[in-house]
C-alpha cells in the first residue's frame, strides 16, 4: 500500500491530477469542507484543471466545527489530496485523485489565518455547504431567526469568529475598508434559492452588528443561485480499507459517491469565475425551475423513501428502491403529487428524470443508509416536501402525508436520529400515542399544517392505517 501524497502521486496505479499542483493559487474559498464538496465542487474543478484550466482557481477548505479537526488533519497529512471512487450499478468502481484543494484550515485554532485567506484579494469566491438548517431562518417567514450558539455568539461580538456567518461578514468588512472588491458568496446547499437565502440571511446579520455594513453587503455582494446533485454517502472505515485493498492508496478520508452528478448556476460573478461549462456544469440565467424539480423530486423522494422505507425494515437505500411496493409509492408520489406543480424545466424531460432518479437510488454499490438519508428530516421534511401539501392540498398529497405520518413514527421507535430538533422530536415521539398532533408542532411543520383541519385528518388517519395494518398495506391502500 501506499500513503497518498505529493510525493507518491507518480507511484499509483490510479488517475491522479496531471497539472503542476505548486503552480495553483487560491481562488475559491469554502466554508463546511464535507464529503459532498469533495465529491461535487471539488471533483468539478479538478477536471477543468485536467484540462490546463484554472490554476488560479484552486480551493482552501475550511472546516468550522470542532468534528472538522480530523478532516483537518488527512489534509494536512495528504497534501490536501484525496481520492473520490465513483460506485457504478454494475459493481465497477472509478477511481481518481483529486488535487483542486491547495490548502485547509482549521477555524477553532486559528481564525486569523482563515480571515486574512478570505481577505486576499486573489480570492473570488467564497462558497457554502453548512446544511439546510444553517442558514438560521425561521421555517414559515424565511427571515432570519438566528439560535445556533456559535451565531448568537458572533452577533455577541465575540473575540472571533465561529460561524460561517461571522467569517463571511467579518472577510467582507475587512475588504470594504481595504479597498478590496468583495468576493461572491456561493451558497451550494439544498436550500430552494440557495442564493436568495444566503443573500437574505448574512445581510440580516451584519445589519444587526453594523448597519452601514449590512447596507454595503445589500447593494454590492452577489449571491448566486445554484443546484447541486451527486449521492455521496458517509465514508466509513470499510469503505477506507476497500479503497487500498482495491487500488494500493491508503487514504485517511476517500469519498465514494455515485457517477451521477450535476451543478446549475446563475452565471453572475462580477469578479470572474472559472470555466465551468467547459466540464459540463450548466451556467444559465435562471436556476429557480432546476432547483426546485430537484428539491420536490430527488430530496423529497428521499425522504418519502426513507420514512416508509425504515418502517418496512430496509437499512439500505438500494434495498426500499428496490421493494417492489415502496418502488412505485416513490415514484407516484413524484408523477402525481410533486410534477403537477413544478415549472417547466429546459432541456429536461420530469418522467425521463423520476426514473433516472429511481436508478440511482436502487445503486446497490452505494450501499448509502436510510439513517443518512433521513439525518436533518426535520428542515428536509418542511423544506422540499411539505409546500407541496401546503400548494396542493392534503387530498392531493396523501404519499406526502403519509411520509409525516411515517416520520412520526419512526421518530416514536427512538434509535439513531441526527437532527437539530433532535430532543424535541425524541419527545413528541415517546408521547405520539398520547398526543400525536404534538408531533407536528414539535417538528415545526410549515404554512399552519398542523391547524389546518383537512391535514391534521389526513396525518393521524395515515398514522392508524400504519399501526394497525403496516407501512405496506398503507402503501398499497392509497
Amino acid at each position: 500500500m501506499t500513503q497518498l501524497s505529493t510525493a507518491s502521486l507518480s507511484s499509483l496505479d490510479v488517475p491522479v491530477p496531471t497539472y503542476d499542483r505548486s503552480r495553483l493559487t487560491v481562488g475559491v474559498v469554502h466554508l463546511g469542507f464535507g464529503a459532498f464538496h469533495r465529491a461535487h465542487q471539488a471533483l468539478y474543478l479538478d477536471q477543468l484543471m485536467s484540462q490546463g484550466g484554472a490554476s488560479e482557481w484552486a480551493i482552501c477548505g475550511v472546516g468550522l466545527m470542532p468534528g472538522d479537526r480530523r478532516v483537518n488533519e488527512v489534509m494536512r497529512a495528504q497534501d490536501c489530496l484525496y481520492t473520490v471512487v465513483l460506485k457504478h450499478a454494475d459493481g465497477t468502481w472509478e477511481p481518481r485523485v483529486v488535487g483542486s484543494v491547495a490548502e485547509h484550515l482549521f477555524a477553532p485554532d486559528d481564525p486569523e489565518a482563515v480571515l486574512a485567506r478570505m481577505t486576499d484579494p486573489a480570492v473570488r469566491i467564497v462558497s457554502l455547504t453548512i446544511t439546510e438548517g444553517g442558514y438560521e431562518q425561521d421555517p414559515d417567514t424565511g427571515e432570519f431567526a438566528p439560535a445556533s450558539e456559535a451565531v448568537l455568539a458572533d452577533l455577541e461580538g465575540a473575540a472571533a469568529p465561529r460561524s460561517a456567518f461571522g467569517f463571511v461578514v467579518e472577510a467582507l468588512r475587512r475588504r470594504r475598508d481595504a479597498g478590496t472588491e468583495p468576493f461572491t458568496v456561493l451558497s451550494c446547499d439544498n436550500v430552494q434559492g440557495n442564493g436568495e437565502v444566503a443573500h437574505r440571511t448574512f445581510v440580516a446579520f451584519a445589519r444587526r452588528l453594523d448597519a452601514d455594513l449590512g447596507a454595503w453587503i445589500e447593494e454590492h455582494v452577489t449571491f448566486p443561485n445554484c443546484m447541486v446533485d451527486r449521492i455521496t454517502p458517509v465514508t466509513t472505515d470499510e469503505d477506507r480499507a476497500e479503497v487500498t485493498r482495491r487500488f494500493g492508496v491508503e487514504d485517511g478520508w476517500p469519498i465514494l459517491a455515485e457517477p451521477f452528478g450535476q451543478w446549475v448556476v446563475e452565471d453572475e460573478f462580477p469578479l470572474g469565475r472559472p470555466a465551468l461549462e467547459e466540464v459540463g456544469v450548466q451556467m444559465v440565467p435562471d436556476v429557480h425551475p432546476y432547483e426546485l424539480m430537484k428539491l420536490r423530486l430527488l430530496n423529497a423522494g428521499h425522504q418519502v423513501l426513507s420514512q416508509a422505507g425504515a418502517l418496512a425494515g430496509h437499512t439500505y437505500v438500494h434495498e426500499a428502491a428496490q421493494d417492489a411496493v415502496l418502488r412505485p409509492y416513490v415514484l407516484d408520489y413524484m408523477r402525481l403529487e410533486a410534477i403537477p406543480i413544478l415549472p417547466e424545466v429546459p432541456g429536461i424531460d420530469l418522467q425521463d428524470y423520476t426514473e433516472t432518479l429511481l436508478e440511482r437510488f436502487a445503486n446497490a454499490e452505494l450501499a448509502d443508509t436510510l439513517a443518512r438519508v433521513r439525518a436533518f428530516s426535520s428542515d428536509r421534511v418542511n423544506t422540499f416536501m411539505l409546500p407541496v401539501v401546503v400548494e396542493r392540498g392534503a387530498a392531493a398529497a396523501p404519499r406526502a402525508v403519509t411520509t409525516v405520518a411515517a416520520w412520526a413514527l419512526v421518530c416514536e421507535q427512538g434509535g439513531e436520529m441526527v437532527d437539530l430538533k433532535e430532543d424535541r422530536l425524541r419527545e413528541a415521539g415517546k408521547n405520539l400515542a398520547e398526543d400525536p398532533v404534538g408531533f407536528l408542532r414539535a417538528a415545526d411543520v410549515p404554512g399552519g399544517l398542523a391547524d389546518d383541519p383537512a391535514f391534521v385528518e389526513a396525518y393521524l388517519a395515515a398514522l392508524e392505517s400504519i399501526r394497525a395494518n403496516g407501512i405496506e398495506a398503507t402503501v398499497r391502500a392509497i
